[in-house]
């Protein structure tokens, strides 16, 4: 597909096959058009207001999405090549205290990280400015992933709260183990940082850690629940654009946090060391 989009591959065979438009590009995989319920069922455990209506979505056509979370290398690459002005301060933990400390970014969130970790201290604005050069240096259409489409690339096809069933343990995800989840999980480890983006074990369309290890951006304004919501699989831009839905959860976050359906909000503007952000690509 980096040559002209000629090589083809099969949607949704990802846990095998996958493409980069450039040595140094991200992985990407190929998932299928179809359709899901979004949001939780009334049954689910620790669902919330934000998940309502429960609603179909449409994925009309096949889109292409990254295996892993952009790593630290491949945004490196990006603010070296485009002279991309990052500053230095993030919003970290360190000490037992949350806030912005100077001196921190994605080259050094206040724990230890290679360049196969994910870029975190990543603004909203920052992943936009990420996908206009890729895009630009590719001449392929990069883009973030719409709310719905992180949603239907998470469960890949199932309807439990995680991809592979309704419980969780810190062997499958990176989260706060000191916690355990209302539908079944034991109390594990709490890493207190980010691991390699290839830790864990794919989802069935083959794309790592879509439970934990650090929130993704998408392209959708915040709304505080699905009342007019687009169907069709788009990003919905209208409502607090200067918040932005976040989905995944991250290393802090609570087990309950990583289900499919939980959505939150992040401010465009800031910047803290659970925040990354996954690439689309259409095809």
């Amino acid at each position: 597909m980096g040559e002209d989009d000629r090589r083809c591959f099969k949607p949704g065979a990802g846990k095998t096959e996958y493409f980069k438009d450039c040595p140094t590009c991200p992985e990407m995989v190929v998932v299928p058009s179809g359709h899901f319920a979004m949001g939780s069922p009334p049954d689910e455990p620790n669902r919330r207001e934000t998940e309502d209506p429960r609603h179909r979505v449409v994925i009309g056509r096949p889109f292409a999405v990254g295996r892993f979370a952009v790593t630290r290398g491949e945004f490196a690459a990006f603010v070296g090549e485009a002279n991309y002005p990052m500053g230095a301060n993030c919003r970290t933990f360190e000490e037992g205290r949350v806030e912005v400390r100077a001196g921190r970014s994605y080259r050094d969130a206040g724990f230890p990280q290679d360049d196969r970790h994910p870029a975190v201290c990543v603004f909203w604005s920052d992943a936009k400015a990420f996908v206009t050069w890729l895009s630009k240096k590719t001449h392929k259409g990069y883009r973030l992933l719409s709310e719905a489409e992180r949603e239907f690339v998470t469960r890949a096809g199932t309807t439990t709260p995680f991809w592979w069933g309704r419980s969780i343990t810190a062997r499958q995800a990176n989260f706060d183990g000191n916690y355990t989840y209302a539908g079944g999980s034991a109390e594990g480890e709490y890493r207190q940082r980010t691991v390699p983006v290839d830790s864990f074990k794919a989802n069935t369309w083959g794309l790592y850690n879509v439970h934990g290890n650090v929130w993704d951006w998408t392209e959708d304004c915040w709304n505080a629940n699905y009342n007019g919501a687009p169907t069709d699989g788009s990003a919905w831009i209208s409502g607090d654009c200067s918040r932005r839905v976040v989905r995944g959860g991250a290393w802090d976050t609570f087990p309950w946090i990583l289900r499919s359906a939980h959505r939150d909000r992040g401010f465009a503007v800031g910047r803290i060391s659970v925040q990354g952000f996954r690439l689309a690509r259409t095809l």
